[in-house]
């Protein structure tokens, strides 16, 4: 009887995770002569989704969401028999700190950039020269064609510096971690440049493009954009470990280096054992794959992107600590404002079921592209910076009753101009010099839950048809 062939997958995050679970429902459901080895260098699974409960409280470490439209999680979700736990996000005001005030995010927005401008006339957050401009944009002519640019460029010739420092910085780049003068318009946002070539204005072309929101009942909020799970998201990887098969997943275990042999791969284990893997799945940082493939000219082009650190700060209170509540989910800070943190969620108020009742939990961002420093300090440092900001704004001066520091170390990868065609490149010289070897995960092409799960099954039609040739030939 012949041996199985060997299926590895190189890392135990989201993507990982879904490229084994739908490569073994195929093997059990075509009876494949496959087996699936997934090698986790650290000791739990899960990338950087990490959910914490303590006293009642359900804290995430990493993302806390995903978005509802990409349908890929949902489905994923489905597929392992978790859809009853599944949670959309409260929907509330949001807000922009700009100087030393909140103001209320302009209604009529599509991620900040405008739909209809009467929300942004009647904005303080924007001063009247900047109005003048935004009002222009529809009448400016549309750029040329470019293979890429950056975010920063794109939207300061369409809408001028100061709605994107305000506005679309903390926002849109906010997402990445990054320099918005630095991140690839067309592997973050590519519908604004589709929208601008298309109509010959964003505005326009979103007005054209956009989905009509539904009327709503008077006082009924709308649904929120974003979904979770009722005990936090480490529970859908928890759901997907259960559905693998037993001896599937090999922890604390590092791929140190892939040699490639006459018909097969030889994996370079961290324990000093080799792994012969007859395909295999790199879904893991950028950083890690070039290391493993060091031998390869080609692969230096990953040396070329970066990665920034961030940390949040959940701190739990008793609700009478806020001294100014305000009504809404949470703010963004501009990029001129000279707060060291970025953002905070209310997440007592946008998630149920995550804060006990009489309490409240704040998290906060920090680690700007040009102030990373801070995620190297202390606990108690970080925190302290977080209270002495979230004091200004809204007068909050108990001290926690605890607090949860989570650092993410070279976690964000930066999707820079080109990035789109370095990937590529990198791919096609794959295909070439490493067949049967394919990346997936967020250091390519989306940083999200649903992108990793995109390119987890995109991996899994890849290695089946990989093999399925290679048995016929």
């Amino acid at each position: 009887m012949a041996e199985k062939k060997q299926i590895a997958i190189v890392g135990g995050g989201i993507a990982g995770l879904t490229t084994a679970y739908y490569l073994q429902k195929q093997i059990r459901a075509y009876r494949l002569d496959y087996e699936v080895k997934l090698f986790e260098a650290s000791s739990h699974l899960g990338g950087k989704i990490d959910t914490l409960k303590k006293d009642g409280f359900v804290i995430e470490r990493g993302p806390d969401s995903f978005l509802a439209r990409k349908e890929s999680a949902s489905r994923l979700i489905h597929d392992i028999g978790m859809e009853k736990d599944l949670v959309r996000n409260n929907t509330g005001q949001s807000y922009i700190l700009a100087g030393k005030k909140l103001h209320k995010m302009p209604k009529r927005a599509f991620m900040g950039v405008p739909t209809e401008l009467k929300p942004f006339y009647q904005s303080r957050l924007l001063s009247t020269k900047a109005k003048a401009r935004i009002s222009v944009e529809s009448m400016l002519p549309k750029g040329k064609e470019a293979q890429d640019q950056s975010m920063g460029l794109f939207f300061r010739r369409r809408f001028g510096d100061e709605l994107v420092e305000n506005v679309l910085e903390p926002l849109l780049s906010g997402v990445y971690a990054g320099e918005i003068d630095e991140l690839s318009l067309m592997a973050t946002y590519p519908k604004f440049y589709e929208v601008e070539q298309q109509y010959g204005s964003v505005i326009k072309g979103l007005q054209a493009t956009m989905p009509k929101p539904p009327k709503q009942k008077k006082d009924v909020k709308p649904p929120g954009a974003f979904l979770s799970l009722r005990d936090g998201l480490s529970s859908l990887v928890e759901g997907l470990e259960a559905k693998l098969d037993p001896g599937t997943v090999h922890l604390d275990t590092s791929v140190d280096h892939i040699e490639r042999k006459e018909d097969h791969y030889h994996l370079l284990l961290g324990n000093g054992e080799v792994f012969r893997a007859d395909a295999a799945v790199l879904a893991s940082p950028f950083f890690a794959v070039q290391r493993m493939l060091s031998q390869y000219d080609f692969m230096e082009q990953l040396k070329e992107m970066k990665a920034t650190s961030v940390a949040t700060v959940a701190m739990t209170f008793d609700a009478s600590a806020i001294k100014k509540d305000i009504d809404g989910t949470g703010f963004v800070i501009s990029r001129n404002s000279k707060y060291r943190i970025t953002a905070c969620t209310w997440t007592h108020k946008k998630w149920e079921g995550t804060t006990p009742e009489g309490k409240v939990m704040l998290r906060c961002y920090v680690g700007r592209p040009d102030d990373s420093g801070i995620v190297d300090l202390s606990d108690e440092e970080i925190v302290r910076i977080a209270l002495k900001d979230l004091n200004k704004i809204m007068k909050i001066k108990s001290k926690p009753l605890f607090s949860v520091v989570s650092r993410w170390k070279k976690a964000m990868p930066q999707y820079v101009v080109g990035h789109l065609q370095r990937v590529a490149d990198v791919r096609a010289n794959m295909a070439i010099n490493l067949p049967g070897v394919f990346l997936a995960g967020g250091s390519y092409d989306g940083i999200g839950i649903p992108d990793c799960i995109d390119s987890g099954e995109q991996a899994v039609q890849n290695v089946l048809a990989y093999l399925r040739e290679k048995s016929f030939s």
